[in-house]
C-alpha cells in the first residue's frame, strides 16, 4: 500500500476522534444558549460549515490560477493543480450546502421561515449554484479545453465570495450582524469557546482529508488518461511511418 494511503489511513481514525470530541463538547459540556436554549448548539455546526467553504473555496481559486500560469510549461505539475482545483471545489459545495441546509434548519426555529430573499442568503445560493455548475462542467464537458473554462468560472465564483462576506454590513438583512469582527460586543462566550473551535477543526480535518483522497483519485485518473492519450499517438505515429 502507497505510503499516503496509510497516513490517509491515520488522519482518518484521528478525523473521527476529533468528530467524536466536538460533538461531545457541543451537545454535553457546552451550556445551552441563554436565548435560543439547546437550538443555539446549531452554531458549532453552521460556523464551521462556513468555515470549511470559507478554506476550500479559496483553495479552488488558488489551484485553478496557477493551473493557468502553469498548463502550457510543467504539464504534471498543471495535472495536480487541476485536480486539486476539482477536489478543493467538491468540497467547498459540500459546505456551501451544509451550511446553507444548517441554516434552514436553525432559521425555521429561530425567525419561524425556512428561507427568505435577504441579501446574504440570496448571495450564499448564487455562490453555491455557480461552484456546482462549475462541477456539472467538470462532468458533463469533454475536451481538451474544459480545465480552462473551469478555471476561468472559479475566478468568476470566488468574486462573490467577499460580497456574501460583506452584505450584513453593507444591506439591512434577516441574518444576524458578524459573530467575530462584528460591532462592539460582538463574539461569543468563553463557555462556548472549546465547542466552537474543535468543531471548527475537526470539519476542516474532515474535509482536508476528503479533499486529499479526491486529489489523489483525480490525478490517477488524469494521469491514465494522458498515458492512453500518449500510446494512441504512438500508435498512429508508427503506422503512419510504416504507410509511408
Amino acid at each position: 500500500m502507497n505510503v499516503w494511503w496509510k497516513l490517509r489511513g491515520l488522519a482518518f481514525v484521528l478525523v473521527i476522534a476529533l468528530l467524536s470530541y466536538g460533538l461531545i463538547l457541543a451537545l454535553k459540556v457546552s451550556p445551552p444558549d441563554a436565548q435560543q436554549g439547546n437550538m443555539g448548539r446549531a452554531f458549532y455546526y453552521h460556523f464551521p460549515n462556513w468555515i470549511g467553504a470559507s478554506v476550500f473555496l479559496p483553495l479552488n481559486l488558488v489551484a485553478s490560477l496557477t493551473y493557468l500560469v502553469i498548463r502550457s510549461k510543467w504539464q504534471l505539475l498543471a495535472m495536480k493543480a487541476d485536480s486539486l482545483a476539482l477536489a478543493s471545489a467538491e468540497m467547498g459545495v459540500v459546505f456551501c450546502g451544509l451550511g446553507l441546509i444548517s441554516g434552514s434548519l436553525w432559521g425555521r426555529v429561530a425567525w419561524g421561515i425556512w428561507w427568505t430573499w435577504d441579501a446574504r442568503l440570496t448571495t450564499t445560493l448564487m455562490l453555491w449554484l455557480i461552484y456546482v455548475s462549475y462541477l456539472m462542467v467538470r462532468r458533463f464537458s469533454g475536451g481538451s479545453s474544459t480545465a480552462v473554462l473551469c478555471a476561468v468560472l472559479s475566478i468568476f465564483g470566488f468574486c462573490d465570495i467577499p460580497i456574501v462576506y460583506m452584505s450584513t454590513r453593507w444591506w439591512r438583512t434577516q441574518h444576524p450582524a458578524p459573530v467575530f469582527g462584528g460591532d462592539e460586543g460582538s463574539g461569543i462566550a468563553a463557555s462556548m469557546q472549546a465547542a466552537v473551535w474543535w468543531n471548527v477543526l475537526a470539519w476542516v480535518a474532515w474535509g482536508a482529508l476528503i479533499v486529499s483522497v479526491r486529489y489523489a483519485i483525480e490525478l490517477r485518473r488524469q494521469e491514465i488518461e494522458a498515458a492512453k492519450g500518449l500510446e494512441l499517438i504512438n500508435e498512429l505515429g508508427f503506422e503512419g511511418v510504416a504507410h509511408d
